[in-house]
């Protein structure tokens, strides 16, 4: 018996992140998407206000979706886990060498790392403090430099429009996600900093820096907050990364410019001559989370760092809309 031949399935770039929805056709036969917000075309619906009240819903449900596979997609990346092992690396070498070499004495090293050995807790605030100026910043610059340049690299990008997705909506949840990546890397410092400071050295109630006690679970509460206070300190880098990302369809220059920036903004924070310029610096507040470690709190720190990143998420995020949604998409 005779049977026709069936034809091989298309290859499809990045199939995981394929939308179910977009069309089986080559890539390379289909037209580049030109500038545009991307949403989806209107239902045909005699009743307007019950098809947009359907748009609506069908948008925030796929929303949640693409954030869900966003979040999914980015920390099954084994880039994403090793940047976080290599942060959990920090506080295990502190602990590690403070045990094994001894207190180092006071004021030598970095801020509470003589108060090692008296208390564990304090492994977790020394590693933040280790970590914030290069190695924090550089792992926010590789996963927000990758926003939108990866997925252009990786030809996933049209795509992810096609979905569709809408280009705001899609830059809104490549922020989302860098945001929650950095949560996840502040958290892993001072979770990690805490366990080895708990397995290696006697846990107590913790001095404050106002000469003040409080209890092992207040002081778990304060690194929580010091953890938090990391996050929105780095918000503002996010969305300067995000912006490099939408310029270019090569991650790895995104990834250095973001990290680069990071670095030349505290090396000007540290010129005197330039003192008028470190207000508008958004590393300016970096370390400020210490007025944390004070009875009362010193909330004053928390609000003005918040309120320069919410600054920095203003401009970036206004110029990533910007170039992004009259960006021809072509990969």
């Amino acid at each position: 018996m005779s049977s026709e031949p069936q034809s091989a399935p298309d290859p499809q770039p990045d199939a995981g992140r394929r939308p179910a929805s977009a069309p089986n056709a080559d890539p390379s036969t289909q037209l580049p998407i030109f500038g545009g917000v991307g949403d989806a075309t209107p239902p045909k619906n005699g009743n307007r206000g019950a098809g947009h009240g359907g748009v609506r819903a069908e948008r925030r449900g796929s929303t949640a979706a693409l954030f869900g596979s966003e979040l999914l997609t980015l920390f099954r990346r084994r880039r994403t886990v090793a940047l976080l092992a290599a942060l959990a690396l920090i506080p295990v070498l502190i602990g590690v060498a403070i045990r094994l070499a001894g207190d180092a004495g006071s004021g030598r090293g970095p801020a509470f790392l003589d108060q090692i050995t008296n208390n564990g807790l304090f492994v977790g605030v020394t590693a933040i403090i280790v970590a914030i100026p290069l190695f924090l910043p550089l792992t926010i610059g590789v996963v927000a430099g990758d926003t939108i340049a990866g997925e252009a690299s990786h030809g996933t990008l049209r795509y992810l429009l096609i979905a569709p997705a809408g280009r705001l909506r899609l830059l809104a949840v490549k922020y989302l996600s860098a945001g929650v990546f950095c949560l996840a890397a502040s958290l892993t410092v001072v979770v990690v900093g805490t366990l080895v400071g708990w397995a290696l050295f006697p846990i107590g109630p913790v001095t404050l820096l106002s000469g003040s006690t409080v209890s092992v679970g207040e002081g778990l509460l304060r690194l929580l907050g010091i953890a938090a206070y990391v996050c929105v300190s780095l918000l503002g880098l996010s969305a300067i990364g995000l912006f490099l990302s939408t310029l270019t369809t090569v991650p790895v220059g995104a990834m250095a410019a973001t990290a680069i920036l990071a670095v030349v903004a505290q090396i000007i924070g540290a010129l005197p001559q330039l003192d008028w310029l470190h207000p508008w610096l958004f590393s300016e507040h970096w370390l400020g989370f210490a007025d944390l470690l004070r009875d009362p709190v010193q909330w004053a720190s928390f609000a003005d760092n918040a309120l320069l990143q919410a600054g920095y998420i203003l401009v970036f995020g206004a110029l990533a809309c910007g170039r992004f949604l009259t960006k021809d998409i072509l990969s």
